[in-house]
């Protein structure tokens, strides 16, 4: 999609960089407008940098080619993230003094919008006016949130977090072909206690399982994220459940499948985990040169959810595995598809450079028999969606 996103003048303009890397990210063509008072708090560089094209703030610029009219007319989508309450006032007056305002008013595309400012003015009867009158025309309000404003102030005014404006935003215009399914997603990696400061664990960031679920979302799922030890910020917008331990993810895990419609298994789980946990932690000066471990293996969890489904469920598990060869490759998870009793099998090649925390991914796609029913490669939200096309 082509997609414009707005940039006005408050301290939350630092945020909006965020929001234009996860539309990036998302696979689609991004175009930022910056009010002159944005660039005051963020540069242009830096937009053009992560959006990866030019960016356009004056009006009197392309008169030639008719800026001011041809930005808003070739949009799909329009984003303002930060949305002052002086641009909330321009919208709702349809004044247009700028080359954002004007891009709106020569719009037919969808436009959502993120306020940020301080309590007061969120409260102020002229602006509660202003955004009953936008929502009136159907543009979508994404927050405020509340909490911890500039300064000392706290309370409601706060920018929502990006990755949930992006989430809103995307849902206004992608398919809602997942509308009224229960999706529970698992994400992250597990860890097992060593001692009360050490653990065993693994390299997994979550942002795919994150992006999963960001991506059911938007396409209209219900979705439930078991989240493990997240190198990412937990979506403000889905209903969340930490864990730490692959036991305490059995257990979720159990628990939410009982009602779900889809599984999706994509959480690092530690095959093994040390068999006792001491109560202090453990000294190297008691030890010696060696430390003995005994380990006991984790329950399959994968296995337990496929075998014990209610009728009618999908379930959907990854192989994150390191082989080479693509055939190799390909066999390893051909048995395991068999082994677990999945419909689907997500394998990933991962090592020291790729795969686990890495921006992008690439999969391949097996069915429960071991066949390729699908391989993406690119940003994870870009591989969540095709995996998500399956179900659709």
């Amino acid at each position: 999609m082509n997609i414009v996103v707005g940039v006005t003048g408050g301290i939350a303009a630092y945020k909006a960089v965020n929001v234009i890397r996860g539309l990036v990210l998302a696979g689609h063509d991004v175009h930022v407008i910056p009010t002159e008072a944005a660039l005051r708090f963020v540069g242009r560089p830096t937009l053009e940098a992560i959006s990866r094209n030019p960016v356009h703030s004056d009006l009197y610029e392309g008169v030639a080619e008719v800026r001011h009219v041809a930005i808003g007319q070739a949009a799909d989508l329009i984003v303002i993230a930060p949305a002052t309450a002086n641009t909330l006032a321009k919208l709702a007056h349809g004044l247009a003094d700028d080359l954002l305002t004007n891009s709106v008013l020569a719009s037919t595309a969808p436009v959502v919008v993120a306020p940020a400012m301080h309590t007061e003015m969120w409260q102020n009867p002229a602006t509660v006016a202003n955004i009953a009158l936008l929502r009136e025309r159907g543009i979508t309000i994404v927050g405020p949130a509340v909490g911890q404003l500039t300064g000392s102030d706290s309370g409601p005014g706060r920018m929502s977090e990006p990755d949930d404006i992006v989430a809103a935003a995307l849902a206004v215009v992608g398919p809602r072909d997942l509308a009224g399914k229960r999706i529970l997603v698992t994400a992250g990696g597990t860890r097992e206690a060593l001692d009360p400061v050490r653990f065993i664990g693994n390299r997994s960031s979550g942002r795919q399982g994150v992006a999963i679920a960001l991506a059911a979302a938007a396409r209209g799922a219900d979705v439930t994220l078991i989240a493990a030890n997240l190198e990412v910020q937990a979506p403000a917008s889905l209903a969340v459940q930490h864990v730490s331990s692959t036991l305490e993810l059995e257990a979720a895990a159990r628990a939410a499948a009982a009602n779900a419609d889809v599984v999706i298994m994509a959480a690092a789980i530690a095959d093994y985990r040390p068999e006792t946990v001491a109560d202090e932690k453990i000294k190297k000066e008691k030890q010696g040169d060696t430390l003995q471990l005994t380990l006991v293996k984790n329950p399959d969890i994968l296995h337990g959810l496929a075998h014990s489904r209610p009728a009618g469920q999908v379930v959907i598990g990854f192989a994150a595995e390191t082989e080479p060869d693509r055939d190799a490759l390909l066999a390893i998870g051909a048995a395991k598809a068999a082994r677990k009793g999945v419909d689907f099998l997500v394998v990933n090649r991962v090592g020291w450079s790729e795969g686990f925390g890495a921006v992008g991914n690439a999969v391949m796609v097996l069915s429960g028999a071991g066949d390729i029913v699908s391989e993406s490669a690119g940003s994870k939200a870009v591989v969540a969606d095709a995996i998500l096309d399956l179900l659709a």
